[in-house]
């Protein structure tokens, strides 16, 4: 992974050996998830948030180890829990074979933060679907709308991405700000450092941001391209 660090800990960048999923959630001010919530309104389409900017035709190509995802957003629309949704479309390979094709389903709120509504998953195994895992929509049980980035993104919170117990649990924590990370598609100094947390896994994985263009690193996965309509 090509990325250099000015003053993050290396315990951020090794799952194995940084903190555990609980760890890294405690003790931090947590956003609330209600400005995301179906009465938080007016939402918006034009998805616009400097480290998350999903415009219409927007295409993000991520690789490594082996593995490939390209995220592009569609000119679709779902309405989830009563709110008219942006759909994006992520298709990973591993190889030579896709292996997934998930619709997350998101929208702006009206304080910048882009609002997590769910998605549709397709599991590929030999060309064919074979299976649906990690399905979930707003608005259906217990679930509710997350946020997956912030509107005014701030080190030391922490943020529900998924709010579908039981079923989708992942957590956001801005661990810092204004590192320099290089990636094949070039060297970003604008940058934000979230930690993915699954706890129902007890998962904790890195992933960078940066202003104007959005997430360039997702584990292994560096950005190798991208169009910005």
């Amino acid at each position: 992974m090509r990325i250099q660090i000015a003053t993050i800990g290396l315990a951020f960048l090794c799952v194995s050996c940084g903190p555990s999923a609980m760890q890294v959630l405690e003790g931090k001010r947590e956003l609330s998830v209600e400005v995301c919530a179906p009465s938080g309104g007016p939402f918006t389409l034009d998805i616009s948030n400097p480290f998350l900017p999903y415009p219409v035709g927007g295409v993000w190509v991520f690789e490594g180890g082996g593995e490939r995802l390209q995220i592009t957003v569609l000119p679709d629309t779902e309405v989830v829990a009563g709110v008219t949704t942006r759909v994006v479309e992520e298709r990973e390979w591993e190889g030579d074979e896709l292996v997934e094709v998930s619709r997350n389903f998101v929208v702006q709120a009206p304080d910048g933060s882009v609002c997590y509504y769910g998605e549709d998953v397709d599991d590929y195994e030999n060309g064919q679907i074979s299976g649906h895992g990690g399905v979930w929509r707003a608005g259906q049980g217990n679930a509710a709308p997350g946020i997956v980035m912030p509107g005014k993104p701030e080190v030391g919170v922490t943020y529900k991405q998924e709010v579908s117990p039981g079923s989708a649990e992942d957590a956001g924590a801005i661990v810092d700000m204004g590192e320099t990370v290089k990636v094949p598609a070039g060297t970003f100094t604008d940058t934000l450092s979230i930690l993915d947390v699954n706890p129902m896994k007890g998962e904790v994985d890195p992933k960078y941001y940066a202003r104007g263009v959005g997430m360039i690193v997702d584990e292994s996965l560096e950005l190798t391209e991208y169009t910005l309509p």
